[in-house]
């Protein structure tokens, strides 16, 4: 007779955790709220960018 094979334990680590968990707070709120629901509704906005309105905005002013 051959020895048994042993099976893999299934291991949980803690990534997996905090990923089941996001998982099912989304979950719950989607089934709250109907949709899922977004903190932040604007982008912020760099300042370091190139804007045309604001450039010909603050020429008039001067």
């Amino acid at each position: 007779m051959e020895p048994k094979k042993k099976g893999k334990k299934l291991r949980i680590t803690e990534a997996d955790f905090m990923l089941a968990n996001r998982r099912a707070a989304r979950l719950e709120e989607i089934a709250e709220h109907g949709r899922p629901v977004s903190l932040r509704k604007m982008l912020h906005k760099s300042k370091k960018l190139y804007d045309r309105k604001r450039m010909k905005r603050q020429e008039g002013l001067e």
